[in-house]
């Protein structure tokens, strides 16, 4: 790709994106079991409305849309962070166990402490946490490289898939309310969930914008990032306890949703290519479009039963991961 056309699409992609994510915002609002106008949804915000569409609007799909952007976002965010990192693209939370690590500590808070769920979130990211420092430090031996952090990834998420089932077949009795959960979704979710979810998804995100430097210079390679003054190791930590926080948040409110991290940093780097300054925010936005428009699909297409978008956007993202495995032939 020439720099022309590289910068012709970046424009492109800088302008249509935001666009996509306003109309699927709205789409998610007006389509559904009820359909309702966009004249109607006007009179909900700035006037008087009925108050079915005021209940259906304001306590039902106005909190999924926004947990919807907070979990695309920030599954986004943490899939192109270690992307950039690793410099591959088949880097991916849940692909080298970190959501499971999260997944794995939240199960267990809902199973065997359900009085803390309040604290799901953080509980969440320091099983993501554990399980990425758990990683580095297998792959240490002077210097993480990112093919091992991969491959250590890849064992320590069959391991954590293998206690997870082990925790559910003891705790049986208990599992019913987890199954949803582990399929990933937003079906149930409301403002409760928003506001434990926010704070910690405003921070990471926020933290994210700052790693955008350090990433394109680990790009470059170890050497030419260390030639720049950069520390390599120490930088390459943070950033994935960044993506460990990031996920860990998603997965605390809406489950094991899975590929979103990996498609959408990928699909956005082969438009516009690999700068961290425009690839990060897309990818962002792009991230919290896809999971909006996934979950109004699997709640409004399949009525009277809701699809879990987990569900739905792993038969549209294993595919892709296919695809890069036979493109890249990385592993």
């Amino acid at each position: 790709m020439n720099i022309e056309t590289r910068n012709k699409r970046r424009r492109w992609v800088v302008i249509i994106t935001p666009v996509l994510l306003l109309l699927v915002c709205f789409y998610g609002l007006t389509y559904g079991s009820i359909s309702i106008s966009l004249r109607d949804i006007w009179f909900v915000f700035f006037g008087e409305s009925d108050q079915i569409y005021q209940t259906i609007i304001m306590d039902l799909r106005l909190p999924r849309v926004l947990i919807g952007l907070l979990v695309g976002a920030c599954l986004a965010a943490s899939g192109a962070l270690l992307q950039g990192v690793m410099n591959n693209p088949l880097a991916d939370p849940g692909i080298i166990g970190v959501s499971a690590g999260g997944g794995l500590a939240a199960i267990i808070t809902m199973i065997l402490f359900p009085q803390f769920s309040l604290l799901l979130p953080i509980t969440a990211f320091l099983g993501a946490f554990l399980t990425a420092a758990v990683i580095y430090g297998l792959a240490w031996d002077n210097g993480a490289s990112p093919l091992k952090i991969i491959l250590a990834g890849v064992a320590m998420n069959s391991l954590i898939g293998a206690v997870t089932s082990g925790v559910m077949v003891i705790y049986s009795d208990r599992v019913q309310a987890v199954l949803p959960w582990l399929a990933g979704g937003l079906n149930g979710r409301s403002w409760y969930h928003l506001e434990f979810m926010a704070p910690y998804a405003i921070i990471g995100l926020g933290l994210s914008l700052f790693t955008i430097k350090s990433v394109n210079l680990l790009l470059l390679g170890d050497d030419s990032a260390k030639l720049l003054g950069q520390r390599v190791e120490l930088h390459r930590f943070f950033i994935i306890i960044l993506a460990a926080f990031l996920a860990g948040t998603a997965v605390s409110v809406a489950g094991l949703i899975g590929f979103v991290g990996l498609v959408i940093p990928h699909v956005i780097r082969l438009l516009i290519g690999e700068d961290y300054r425009f690839l990060l925010p897309l990818s962002i936005l792009a991230g919290a479009t896809i999971v909006v428009f996934a979950d109004t699909i699997a709640r409004s297409w399949f009525d009277p039963t809701e699809l879990p978008v987990g569900i739905l956007l792993a038969c549209l993202g294993a595919p892709f991961f296919l695809y890069l495995l036979r493109k890249r032939r990385v592993m």
